[in-house]
Protein backbone atom coordinates (compact mmCIF):
# COMPACT_ATOMS: atom_id res chain seq x y z
CA UNK A 1 0.00 0.00 0.00
CA UNK A 2 2.80 2.38 0.89
CA UNK A 3 4.65 1.63 -2.36
CA UNK A 4 1.51 2.34 -4.39
CA UNK A 5 1.04 5.66 -2.61
CA UNK A 6 4.68 6.59 -3.21
CA UNK A 7 4.40 5.65 -6.88
CA UNK A 8 1.29 7.83 -7.15
CA UNK A 9 3.11 10.80 -5.65
CA UNK A 10 6.06 10.22 -8.00
CA UNK A 11 3.65 10.16 -10.94
CA UNK A 12 2.05 13.45 -9.85
CA UNK A 13 5.51 15.00 -9.48
CA UNK A 14 6.46 13.87 -12.99
CA UNK A 15 3.23 15.28 -14.41
CA UNK A 16 3.94 18.58 -12.64
CA UNK A 17 7.48 18.79 -14.04
CA UNK A 18 6.16 17.90 -17.50
CA UNK A 19 3.63 20.77 -17.42
CA UNK A 20 6.08 23.28 -15.97
CA UNK A 21 8.66 22.41 -18.59
CA UNK A 22 6.09 22.91 -21.35
CA UNK A 23 5.39 26.52 -20.35
CA UNK A 24 9.09 27.15 -19.92
CA UNK A 25 9.91 25.81 -23.39
CA UNK A 26 6.87 27.55 -24.89
CA UNK A 27 8.26 31.03 -24.23
CA UNK A 28 11.90 30.17 -24.90
CA UNK A 29 13.26 30.52 -28.46
CA UNK A 30 14.02 29.03 -30.93
CA UNK A 31 10.56 27.99 -32.11
CA UNK A 32 9.88 24.96 -34.30
CA UNK A 33 7.54 26.77 -36.71
CA UNK A 34 7.78 24.21 -39.53
CA UNK A 35 6.99 21.34 -37.17
CA UNK A 36 4.05 23.26 -35.68
CA UNK A 37 2.62 23.85 -39.17
CA UNK A 38 3.12 20.18 -40.06
CA UNK A 39 1.35 19.09 -36.91
CA UNK A 40 -1.53 21.49 -37.62
CA UNK A 41 -1.89 19.82 -41.01
CA UNK A 42 -1.76 16.34 -39.48
CA UNK A 43 -4.23 17.17 -36.71
CA UNK A 44 -6.54 19.52 -38.57
CA UNK A 45 -6.74 18.75 -42.27
CA UNK A 46 -6.52 14.96 -41.96
CA UNK A 47 -9.36 15.00 -39.42
CA UNK A 48 -11.80 16.82 -41.70
CA UNK A 49 -13.48 13.75 -43.30
CA UNK A 50 -14.25 12.10 -39.95
CA UNK A 51 -15.17 15.41 -38.29
CA UNK A 52 -17.47 16.36 -41.19
CA UNK A 53 -19.43 13.12 -41.06
CA UNK A 54 -19.71 13.16 -37.28
CA UNK A 55 -20.78 16.81 -37.10
CA UNK A 56 -23.44 16.34 -39.77
CA UNK A 57 -24.87 13.25 -38.07
CA UNK A 58 -24.94 14.95 -34.66
CA UNK A 59 -26.84 17.96 -36.02
CA UNK A 60 -29.26 15.87 -38.06
CA UNK A 61 -30.02 13.31 -35.33
CA UNK A 62 -30.27 15.86 -32.51
CA UNK A 63 -32.80 17.89 -34.52
CA UNK A 64 -34.76 14.74 -35.38
CA UNK A 65 -34.92 13.68 -31.73
CA UNK A 66 -35.81 17.16 -30.45
CA UNK A 67 -38.75 17.73 -32.79
CA UNK A 68 -41.33 15.46 -31.06
CA UNK A 69 -40.75 17.08 -27.66
CA UNK A 70 -41.21 20.60 -29.05
CA UNK A 71 -44.26 19.59 -31.09
CA UNK A 72 -46.00 18.37 -27.91
CA UNK A 73 -45.89 21.95 -26.61
CA UNK A 74 -46.61 23.54 -29.98
CA UNK A 75 -43.12 25.03 -30.12
CA UNK A 76 -41.75 23.39 -33.27
CA UNK A 77 -40.90 26.85 -34.60
CA UNK A 78 -38.30 27.15 -31.82
CA UNK A 79 -36.30 24.23 -33.24
CA UNK A 80 -33.63 26.38 -34.99
CA UNK A 81 -33.01 28.33 -31.77
CA UNK A 82 -32.78 25.15 -29.72
CA UNK A 83 -30.28 23.38 -31.95
CA UNK A 84 -28.17 26.52 -32.38
CA UNK A 85 -27.68 26.91 -28.62
CA UNK A 86 -27.17 23.18 -28.06
CA UNK A 87 -24.64 22.73 -30.88
CA UNK A 88 -22.70 25.95 -30.40
CA UNK A 89 -22.56 25.91 -26.64
CA UNK A 90 -22.09 22.22 -25.86
CA UNK A 91 -22.23 19.62 -28.62
CA UNK A 92 -19.71 21.07 -31.09
CA UNK A 93 -16.74 21.40 -28.68
CA UNK A 94 -17.50 18.14 -26.87
CA UNK A 95 -17.99 16.04 -30.01
CA UNK A 96 -14.88 17.54 -31.60
CA UNK A 97 -12.84 16.82 -28.48
CA UNK A 98 -14.04 13.21 -28.27
CA UNK A 99 -13.33 12.53 -31.93
CA UNK A 100 -9.92 14.19 -31.63
CA UNK A 101 -9.17 12.17 -28.49
CA UNK A 102 -9.74 8.99 -30.45
CA UNK A 103 -7.99 9.93 -33.67
CA UNK A 104 -5.37 12.51 -32.71
CA UNK A 105 -4.72 11.25 -29.19
CA UNK A 106 -4.00 7.70 -30.28
CA UNK A 107 -1.85 8.95 -33.15
CA UNK A 108 0.32 11.16 -30.92
CA UNK A 109 0.58 8.53 -28.20
CA UNK A 110 1.59 5.77 -30.60
CA UNK A 111 3.99 8.00 -32.54
CA UNK A 112 5.90 9.25 -29.50
CA UNK A 113 5.88 5.80 -27.92
CA UNK A 114 7.37 4.21 -31.05
CA UNK A 115 10.04 6.91 -31.12
CA UNK A 116 10.76 6.14 -27.47
CA UNK A 117 10.99 2.40 -28.17
CA UNK A 118 13.34 2.86 -31.13
CA UNK A 119 15.43 5.34 -29.08
CA UNK A 120 14.91 8.17 -31.57
CA UNK A 121 14.26 10.57 -28.68
CA UNK A 122 17.63 9.68 -27.12
CA UNK A 123 19.28 10.14 -30.52
CA UNK A 124 17.79 13.64 -30.80
CA UNK A 125 19.25 14.58 -27.42
CA UNK A 126 22.68 13.26 -28.45
CA UNK A 127 22.57 15.24 -31.71
CA UNK A 128 21.90 18.48 -29.81
CA UNK A 129 18.19 18.79 -30.69
CA UNK A 130 15.74 19.59 -27.93
CA UNK A 131 13.27 16.68 -28.26
CA UNK A 132 10.81 18.21 -25.81
CA UNK A 133 10.45 21.43 -27.80
CA UNK A 134 10.39 19.63 -31.16
CA UNK A 135 8.05 16.80 -30.21
CA UNK A 136 5.94 17.99 -27.28
CA UNK A 137 5.57 21.76 -27.59
CA UNK A 138 4.81 21.65 -31.30
CA UNK A 139 2.09 19.03 -30.87
CA UNK A 140 0.43 20.71 -27.91
CA UNK A 141 0.39 24.07 -29.71
CA UNK A 142 -1.11 22.39 -32.77
CA UNK A 143 -3.89 20.67 -30.82
CA UNK A 144 -4.65 23.84 -28.83
CA UNK A 145 -4.98 25.83 -32.05
CA UNK A 146 -6.65 23.28 -34.34
CA UNK A 147 -9.35 21.93 -31.99
CA UNK A 148 -11.07 25.37 -31.84
CA UNK A 149 -10.86 25.60 -35.65
CA UNK A 150 -12.40 22.14 -36.00
CA UNK A 151 -15.03 23.06 -33.42
CA UNK A 152 -16.23 26.03 -35.49
CA UNK A 153 -16.38 23.75 -38.52
CA UNK A 154 -18.35 21.09 -36.62
CA UNK A 155 -20.78 23.76 -35.40
CA UNK A 156 -21.36 24.91 -38.99
CA UNK A 157 -21.76 21.44 -40.46
CA UNK A 158 -23.95 20.41 -37.50
CA UNK A 159 -26.27 23.38 -38.05
CA UNK A 160 -26.46 22.47 -41.74
CA UNK A 161 -27.42 18.91 -40.79
CA UNK A 162 -30.09 20.33 -38.49
CA UNK A 163 -31.42 22.48 -41.33
CA UNK A 164 -31.73 19.46 -43.63
CA UNK A 165 -33.57 17.60 -40.89
CA UNK A 166 -36.04 20.49 -40.48
CA UNK A 167 -36.80 20.93 -44.19
CA UNK A 168 -37.48 17.22 -44.51
CA UNK A 169 -40.81 17.98 -42.76
CA UNK A 170 -41.23 21.78 -42.84
CA UNK A 171 -40.92 24.48 -45.46
CA UNK A 172 -38.18 26.76 -44.19
CA UNK A 173 -35.70 28.79 -46.20
CA UNK A 174 -32.02 28.65 -45.31
CA UNK A 175 -32.02 32.42 -44.77
CA UNK A 176 -34.86 32.18 -42.23
CA UNK A 177 -33.18 29.25 -40.50
CA UNK A 178 -29.80 30.91 -40.04
CA UNK A 179 -31.47 34.22 -39.10
CA UNK A 180 -33.12 32.46 -36.16
CA UNK A 181 -29.84 30.67 -35.38
CA UNK A 182 -27.77 33.84 -35.14
CA UNK A 183 -30.49 35.70 -33.23
CA UNK A 184 -30.42 32.95 -30.60
CA UNK A 185 -26.66 32.84 -30.15
CA UNK A 186 -25.24 35.23 -27.56
CA UNK A 187 -21.68 36.26 -26.85
CA UNK A 188 -21.55 33.96 -23.81
CA UNK A 189 -22.39 31.00 -26.07
CA UNK A 190 -19.50 31.75 -28.43
CA UNK A 191 -17.20 32.38 -25.49
CA UNK A 192 -18.20 29.05 -23.95
CA UNK A 193 -17.52 27.24 -27.23
CA UNK A 194 -14.09 28.83 -27.74
CA UNK A 195 -13.08 28.39 -24.10
CA UNK A 196 -14.14 24.74 -24.08
CA UNK A 197 -12.35 23.94 -27.32
CA UNK A 198 -9.10 25.60 -26.22
CA UNK A 199 -9.10 23.74 -22.90
CA UNK A 200 -9.98 20.45 -24.59
CA UNK A 201 -7.32 20.91 -27.27
CA UNK A 202 -4.62 21.66 -24.70
CA UNK A 203 -5.69 18.67 -22.62
CA UNK A 204 -5.64 16.24 -25.54
CA UNK A 205 -2.19 17.43 -26.59
CA UNK A 206 -0.65 17.32 -23.11
CA UNK A 207 -2.14 13.99 -22.08
CA UNK A 208 -1.29 12.24 -25.35
CA UNK A 209 2.26 13.60 -25.38
CA UNK A 210 2.84 12.69 -21.74
CA UNK A 211 1.62 9.12 -22.20
CA UNK A 212 3.69 8.62 -25.36
CA UNK A 213 6.81 10.35 -24.05
CA UNK A 214 6.96 8.22 -20.89
CA UNK A 215 5.68 4.96 -22.36
CA UNK A 216 7.23 1.65 -21.40
CA UNK A 217 9.79 0.06 -23.66
CA UNK A 218 8.89 -2.67 -26.13
CA UNK A 219 6.27 -3.02 -28.84
CA UNK A 220 3.60 -3.69 -26.21
CA UNK A 221 4.21 -0.21 -24.84
CA UNK A 222 3.15 1.37 -28.14
CA UNK A 223 -0.29 -0.23 -27.99
CA UNK A 224 -0.70 0.65 -24.33
CA UNK A 225 0.35 4.26 -24.99
CA UNK A 226 -2.19 4.66 -27.80
CA UNK A 227 -4.96 3.15 -25.69
CA UNK A 228 -4.04 5.13 -22.56
CA UNK A 229 -3.89 8.39 -24.52
CA UNK A 230 -7.45 7.92 -25.77
CA UNK A 231 -8.94 6.78 -22.47
CA UNK A 232 -7.16 9.39 -20.32
CA UNK A 233 -7.95 12.23 -22.75
CA UNK A 234 -11.65 11.38 -22.90
CA UNK A 235 -11.89 10.98 -19.13
CA UNK A 236 -10.25 14.33 -18.41
CA UNK A 237 -12.33 16.04 -21.12
CA UNK A 238 -15.52 14.87 -19.40
CA UNK A 239 -14.24 16.11 -16.03
CA UNK A 240 -13.37 19.49 -17.58
CA UNK A 241 -16.79 19.64 -19.24
CA UNK A 242 -18.44 19.17 -15.86
CA UNK A 243 -16.36 21.96 -14.30
CA UNK A 244 -16.82 24.35 -17.24
CA UNK A 245 -20.60 23.87 -17.14
CA UNK A 246 -20.59 24.94 -13.51
CA UNK A 247 -18.41 27.97 -14.26
CA UNK A 248 -20.57 29.06 -17.20
CA UNK A 249 -23.70 28.68 -15.07
CA UNK A 250 -22.22 31.18 -12.61
CA UNK A 251 -21.32 33.61 -15.41
CA UNK A 252 -24.72 33.43 -17.10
Amino acid sequence: MRNKFENLLIEFARIHRFNVRFFKELFTPPYEVKEIIRQCYEIGWKSFPLISLTGFIVGFVFTKQSRPSLEEFGAASMLPALISIAIVRALAPLVTALIASGKVGSQIGAELSSMNVTEQIDAMEVSGTNPYKYLIVSRVIATTFMIPVLTFYVAGIGLFGGYLSIISKDQLSMLSFFTQVFESIKFIDLFAMVFRSIVFGFTIGMVSCYVGYFSSKGTEGVGKAANSAVVASMFIVFIEELLIVQIMALLS
